[in-house]
């Protein structure tokens, strides 16, 4: 599923083609992904300008004249192709890695785009989701916050709201693993299995520490990573895991330099790696996959 960064790389892609811009056609072409459409979506798009974007945890919010907002989730496999009406499109990168080519304009839609815009300047934007996991809805610009996915949402871990202060009430009493409160999108929002296990690293905090013992001078170190491990990530244009793709079409390629992430069994900047140590480890928690350094993380 695509975390902060890559949402925020997307948006940033989208607000370049589409903020101040007007809707001119919409097309929605299946009745559901994970939740229904909004009614009529199509028409209420139509005729619209786009006033500009915002991002709130994993989801994002195109703010139209009128007063409503369009929240967009992107799920687990959704991106959104953006391209010139009639030019070839983009060549990306598939599920599997293979090189593909979205379809044009002219031709067929792309297999499982199920919601296209076009605008006046003859930019087409599509939001692709093959497992449609994905959500779209509408939600009155002034009540976003009131909207059942964002109510109750944490502080955004890049704003000045989050603080080590912030984080510290936040997890004293918990005693679930500092790795699973930190992926409460109440906690903090935005935050996901990639990055969180990056910053435990860069902290020095081992991911089954129970949240409550990391409230005080281990939140004072965690924030700050948070922080940096985000920003490297939005800088470098978000990572390319599986589905994800920015909106121009180019992937990013903070992936390449994870300091823990999917590496199990390397060595970490910290440590020699085998055979002066096991490097790199692998556990389960929740159900995901959580990579860390048992020799530096305490």
């Amino acid at each position: 599923m695509p975390e902060l960064p890559e949402v925020e790389t997307v948006m940033r892609g989208l607000a370049e083609v589409l903020d101040g811009r007007r809707i001119v056609a919409a097309a929605i072409t299946r009745p559901d992904l994970r939740w229904p459409f909004p009614p009529n979506l199509a028409a209420r798009l139509t005729g619209t300008r786009v006033l500009g974007f915002r991002r709130r945890g994993k989801y994002m919010l195109m703010r139209l004249e009128g007063g409503d907002s369009v929240l967009i989730h992107l799920g687990m496999s959704g991106r959104m192709v953006a391209r010139r009406v009639g030019e070839p499109p983009v060549p990306r990168l598939g599920p599997q890695g293979a090189a593909s080519d979205a379809r044009g304009h002219n031709g067929p839609p792309e297999a499982h785009e199920h919601m296209v815009i076009e605008t006046e300047e003859g930019w087409r934007i599509g939001f692709v989701d093959p497992r449609r996991f994905g959500s779209v809805d509408l939600v009155p610009t002034e009540r976003e916050e009131e909207h059942r996915s964002l109510a109750g949402m944490g502080p955004e871990p890049l704003g000045p709201e989050f603080t080590d202060t912030v984080l510290s009430a936040a997890l004293t009493g918990r005693f679930t693993p500092i790795k699973a409160a930190l992926l409460d999108q109440k906690v903090v929002a935005g935050l996901g299995n990639i990055y969180v296990c990056d910053a435990l690293w860069r902290a020095g905090i081992s991911p089954r520490r129970l949240a409550a013992s990391v409230a005080g001078t281990r939140a004072a170190r965690l924030v700050p990573e948070i922080k940096a491990v985000l920003e490297e990530s939005i800088a470098a244009g978000g990572s390319s895991l599986r589905d994800y793709v920015r909106a121009d079409g180019e992937v990013g390629f903070f992936q390449e330099r994870f300091d823990v992430y999917d590496r199990e069994g390397e060595r970490c900047a910290r440590c020699p790696g085998p055979p002066a140590c096991k490097g790199v480890a692998r556990i389960v928690q929740s159900g995901r996959s959580t990579f860390y350094c048992p020799k530096t993380q305490r």
